[in-house]
């Protein structure tokens, strides 16, 4: 079974800094496209940041421009979310998810993303 196991979320108070991790289980995932979505309660899931296979381009949502950086480890398997400068609205389950490297990174859209993880909870207290 193909699965992505987001970790690192949690509790921080604002202007603190947290550092998401995206790995695969049950193949690999170094030649995809991949993403980081958000979802609030009683909110849309929105995207935040995505990467693409060889960590050439990245595109960030612009409410967290300039404060998120997302990057690949050094096989490519692996996805990061450092976020700093948190601010309440930050606050959500935060989703890592995968696409083929044919759909650009640029391409924002939820509906392109094939693999979901299960979500890790960021909690921003002001």
């Amino acid at each position: 079974q193909v699965q992505l196991v987001e970790s690192g979320g949690g509790l921080v108070q604002a202007g603190g800094s947290l550092r998401l991790s995206c790995a695969p289980s049950g193949r690999t995932f170094s030649t995809y496209t991949m993403g980081w979505f958000r979802q609030a309660p009683g909110k849309e899931r929105e995207f935040v940041a995505a990467i693409s296979w060889d960590g050439g381009t990245t595109v960030y949502a612009d409410s967290v421009k300039d404060r998120f950086t997302i990057s690949r480890g050094d096989a490519r398997n692996t996805v990061y979310l450092q976020m700093n400068s948190l601010k309440p609205e930050d606050m959500a389950v935060y989703y890592c998810a995968a696409k083929s490297v044919l759909s650009s990174a640029l391409d924002t859209t939820r509906s392109t993303y094939a693999y979901w993880g299960q979500g890790t909870q960021v909690t921003v207290s002001a």
